[in-house]
């Protein structure tokens, strides 16, 4: 019985074993099909995304948890073969500003990108490519790092470092990584090209819109705007500058500058040579730096170059010639990125389209113009024929009376009818001499037809149309200087009332009497705020008294604001 009983004994402990070593077995094989599980739940999740930065993120999130370590990042190679991004996982906020800068690819991270190999390492200290660690910074032992490939080209690398409860990571964990990065791939280059597709379209549309808005006649300085502000919503630029060529000069004047320390940059006037605006003049093609204001091609100008680093200008023209450079710059912080190649490639077909639609435009206006003094010409021709000739004899009828009316009052009553036909044949005289004014250049227009112009430019700012009275020998009086001066004040009076006074009316008067011309502005809005910026009202005031006239700003009884501009026009 002894020996029977134990010769049972043993046949069970070999089952006890042989059930043991399956279990083992199958808790194997169930961790392998779970890892398997979560490493497709991880492709998925990375393909599922098509913006860039959250697919990044998402790979090194995900990587962290397939291989379960603690700490992860993802590091994109740039153009110059350094680290351009560094996404991290695992370390705070606060731990990575104690940190310092972000890391730009030396040590064990240079080595995967000078070998784009997987690395697996027990020990970070041990390998001959360990620098140690900048201070603050966690420790880290287990290492595991992947490259990224999209397209046979190596984008980034996967980097994880302390697997948890100590462990060393394994081949599986390695391969599993390696899968991942393939997936990783296939996603970035997905979220690239719809990145791609997205840029494309945002240009397109910029370009549109300036095209839509010169055929329709749309003011000229909102097309501008345009210019500038559409292409440094799209690069990310914090600064947008326009300079045009000075007629006459080689000069180049900045005509519009939005963004960070935009006031510093409006109205200078720069040589081509020792401006960086003007460097892209005299090249005709593209000019990038890392570091604007460091820059050796700047050395004009006051200082305004602060903050900023990388910067591109291009130049806005045609075969016809040169209209302007447009300058975009990006602040220094954060390491900006510089203007990539395909960036500037971009911005450069844009300002050439802007600057053919530009031109396109003004040949319309010209076709236009043409037309508008055809028509102006027999409107004029009309009332030399037939309204004057009648006026004059009418007048000259009524002063051949004046002999037979024996009453004082009443033959002075003529005569001053006589006078009031004698001035108003002066006025439609004058306003005839506008209409056959033949040439198209702005400047060489009558003020009548350039001030109607300019509030007609300002209709779609205002949200509505201002009431023109004008009164006067305005073409015949007003010398061409004292106009081109006027005509920029009422411009920018009305810019005022637009962008600061919120009216719902205004009304424009010009008026030539007493040998002085005055210009008055006035709306119904909130009035001029204090301590608002007073640049534009210094400007009008000092046209004002180069030319012997002064400007008040006045507030009227029922509120609003009233600009008054009078200038004299006998001035020497």
């Amino acid at each position: 019985m002894a020996g029977g009983n134990g010769g049972d004994h043993l046949p069970r402990l070999q089952l006890d074993d042989l059930l043991e070593e399956l279990q083992v077995r199958i808790d194997a094989a169930r961790g392998t099909q779970n890892r398997v599980h979560n490493l497709l739940e991880a492709v998925l999740s990375v393909g599922r995304e098509l913006d860039l930065p959250h697919v990044l993120r998402r790979i090194v999130e995900a990587a962290v948890a397939l291989v379960d370590a603690e700490y992860g990042a993802l590091g994109v190679i740039g153009e110059d073969g350094k680290l351009s991004q560094f996404l991290t996982v695992g370390i705070s906020e606060e731990e990575s500003a104690t940190i310092g800068e972000l890391p730009a690819g030396h040590g064990i991270l240079g080595e995967l990108i000078r070998h784009p190999e997987p690395l697996r390492l027990a020990e970070l200290s041990e390998h001959p490519a360990s620098h140690g660690f900048p201070p603050n910074h966690p420790p880290m032992h287990s290492f595991l790092g992947v490259p990224i490939r999209v397209r046979e080209e190596v984008f980034g690398n996967i980097y994880l470092t302390e697997k948890h409860g100590g462990r060393t990571f394994d081949g599986e964990d390695e391969s599993v990584l390696s899968t991942l990065a393939v997936a990783a791939g296939v996603a970035i280059e997905n979220a690239r090209l719809y990145e791609e597709a997205r840029y494309r379209e945002r240009w397109l549309e910029a370009n549109s819109e300036i095209v839509s808005h010169l055929l329709s006649g749309g003011d000229q300085s909102q097309v501008l705007e345009l210019i500038v502000e559409r292409p440094r919503s799209i690069l990310g630029a914090d600064l947008g500058v326009l300079a045009l060529p000075v007629e006459g000069t080689d000069d180049l004047r900045v005509e519009l500058a939005f963004g960070a320390g935009a006031e510093l940059h409006r109205g200078l006037v720069l040589p081509r040579e020792g401006s960086f605006t003007g460097a892209a003049a005299l090249a005709g093609e593209p000019v990038t730096t890392m570091e604007i204001g460091k820059d050796p091609r700047v050395t004009v100008g006051p200082p305004r170059w602060e903050g900023l680093g990388p910067a591109v200008a291009v130049p806005v023209g045609t075969n016809e010639g040169l209209r302007g450079v447009l300058m975009l710059a990006r602040a220094e912080k954060d390491k900006a990125p510089a203007f990539t190649e395909s960036e500037t490639t971009a911005l450069l077909a844009f300002a050439g389209q802007a600057a053919l639609a530009m031109e396109l435009a003004e040949q319309r206006r010209a076709v236009e113009a043409m037309a508008l003094l055809e028509d102006r010409d027999r409107i004029a021709r009309d009332l030399h024929d037939l309204a004057i000739q009648r006026l004059f004899a009418t007048g000259m009828t009524l002063q051949s009376a004046v002999r037979f009316v024996q009453h004082p009052d009443a033959s002075e009553r003529l005569m001053r009818a006589v006078d009031d036909l004698d001035e108003t044949i002066k006025i439609i005289r004058s306003t005839i001499f506008g209409l056959r004014n033949l040439e198209t250049g702005p400047a060489a227009q009558g003020l009548r037809v350039r001030a109607a112009r300019t509030v007609e430019q300002a209709v779609r700012a205002l949200g509505f149309t201002p009431a023109l009275r004008m009164e006067g020998l305005l073409d015949t009086d007003v010398p061409a200087a004292v106009a081109d001066h006027a005509v920029a004040v009422l411009a920018e009076a009305l810019s005022n009332v637009s962008r600061h006074a919120r009216a719902g009316a205004a009304e424009v008067a010009l008026i030539v009497a007493s040998g002085t011309l005055t210009l008055r502005v006035t709306d119904d809005g909130v009035g001029v705020p204090e301590g608002g910026r007073r640049s534009g009202l210094r400007n009008l005031q000092e046209r004002a008294e180069k030319l012997g006239g002064a400007l008040a700003i006045e507030a009227p009884e029922p509120g609003g604001t009233r600009l008054e501009w009078k200038v004299p026009l006998n001035h020497s």
